[in-house]
C-alpha cells in the first residue's frame, strides 16, 4: 500500500441539499467558488488513473450537484478506473436515470441510513422525506444492477437503534452494510462519541451475526472490528474474508473539492494540492503518509498491540480527540498482550 492507495475518495463538490447532523464536509447549498473546474477535474482523472487505485469513490457534499458528474464518471471509466458513487438521497437523485449511471460506469453506490425509522433518519439528515427517498434510491440502484452499500453512523444518538438497523438491513439486503464509527470532525462532536465498551459490544454482536446475514459487514473508522474477527477465528469462528488492513493514509487517500490531498476525509491534514503537486508523489513520499503507514510508529497501546498491522486504530479519531494522529485509538477497550504480561 506504499505505492498506491487501495481506495481513493474524491470529494467532487461540497454542495448538498441536505443538512446532516454529523456532516464531515459541513456541506453547503452552493458549490465553493474555488471548486475544481471541469478542465481541472478531467486532468485529475488522468492523474488518478496513473496512480491506479482499485476503487475510486466520487463523494461530496452531493456529487450529483456537479453538472458534469456523468462526464467525470464516463471518463474515469474509460481510463480504467472502477467508479463508486456516494450521492445524497434528494429529489435530484430520485429523478436521475439509474440505468444511465450504470451505463456511464458506476459499479457501486453507497447510501446512508442513520436512523432505523423515518422519524430518526430524517431528524439526522435535517430534511423531511430523506428516509423514503433513500429506500427508493436503494431499490433503483439494485434494479439497475449497481452494487449497493448502505452506510450507518454509530454514535450515542444512533446506538439505541442497533436492532432496528439490523432488521432494516435484512429487509433491504444490500451487498454491504458499512458501519461507520463517528469521528469528531466537521459537525460531529465529542459528546456524541460512543464509548469503547459500547463499541466492543457492537463488534461482538456483529461478529456473531455475520454468518447468518444476507449481506457483508464492513466498518469505516472502526478498524478494531477486524481484531474481533481475528480473535473469533482463532476460537473456531468463521474466518474473516477479504480483510484488507487499510486506515487513514494507509491504503486510503482523499482529495477535497478544492484539490487538497489528505489521508482521509476525516483526518484534515493536508499534504499538498493536486493543482500544484504530483498526486502519486504526495501519497508515496509525503511525511504525513509515510508516518501513517508505519505500524511501529503508533503511540500508546496501539503501538504495543499484536493486531496493529491489521487494525492500527482510527488515526482520524485519535487526531480529533487529542490532536495527535499517531495516538492510541480512544474507543478501543482491548488490552494488548504485551501490557497484560506486565
Amino acid at each position: 500500500m506504499a505505492e498506491r492507495p487501495f481506495i481513493l475518495f474524491w470529494e467532487v463538490t461540497r454542495a448538498c441539499a441536505l443538512a446532516c447532523k454529523h456532516c464531515r464536509a459541513i456541506a453547503q447549498p452552493q458549490a465553493h467558488p474555488d471548486e475544481l473546474s471541469h478542465d481541472e477535474a478531467m486532468a485529475l482523472v488522468d492523474k488518478i488513473a496513473e496512480l491506479a487505485p482499485p476503487m475510486l469513490v466520487l463523494t461530496g457534499g452531493d456529487p450529483m450537484m456537479r453538472s458534469d458528474i456523468f462526464e467525470i464518471i464516463s471518463y474515469a471509466t474509460q481510463r480504467g478506473l472502477r467508479v463508486a458513487l456516494s450521492p445524497a438521497a434528494t429529489n435530484r437523485l430520485i429523478n436521475t436515470d439509474f440505468a444511465r449511471l450504470k451505463e456511464a460506469g458506476v459499479v457501486s453506490m453507497s447510501l446512508s441510513l442513520d436512523g432505523a425509522t423515518r422519524e430518526t433518519h430524517d431528524r439526522f439528515r435535517g430534511v423531511p422525506h430523506t428516509f423514503e427517498r433513500t429506500l427508493q434510491a436503494a431499490q433503483a440502484a439494485m434494479d439497475a444492477g449497481i452494487q449497493l452499500q448502505v452506510n450507518t453512523t454509530l454514535a450515542q444518538s444512533t446506538l439505541p437503534e442497533l436492532d432496528g438497523f439490523i432488521e432494516l438491513m435484512n429487509q433491504i439486503k444490500p451487498d454491504v452494510w458499512s458501519v461507520f464509527v463517528l469521528v469528531p470532525t466537521g459537525r460531529a462532536s465529542l459528546e456524541d462519541l460512543p464509548t469503547a465498551e459500547q463499541l466492543e459490544n457492537v463488534w461482538q454482536r456483529l461478529e456473531g451475526l455475520r454468518s447468518t446475514l444476507p449481506f457483508a459487514i464492513k466498518t469505516t473508522e472502526g478498524h478494531h472490528y477486524r481484531r474481533v474477527l481475528m480473535q473469533a477465528a482463532t476460537k473456531g469462528g468463521q474466518p474473516p474474508r477479504h480483510l484488507i488492513p487499510t486506515r487513514d493514509g494507509k491504503g486510503v487517500l482523499f482529495i477535497s473539492h478544492t484539490g487538497e490531498v489528505q489521508p482521509s476525509g476525516f483526518l484534515p491534514l493536508t499534504a499538498g494540492n493536486v493543482r500544484t503537486d504530483d498526486l502519486a508523489t504526495l501519497y508515496r513520499t509525503h511525511p504525513i503518509f509515510v508516518q501513517l503507514r508505519d505500524d511501529d510508529a503508533l503511540g500508546g497501546k496501539c503501538g504495543l498491540c499484536e493486531f496493529r498491522r491489521v487494525c492500527g486504530g482510527s488515526r482520524a479519531r485519535a487526531f480529533g480527540t487529542c490532536g495527535d494522529m499517531m495516538a492510541a485509538e480512544p474507543l478501543c477497550s482491548y488490552i494488548p498482550a504485551a501490557l497484560r504480561k506486565g
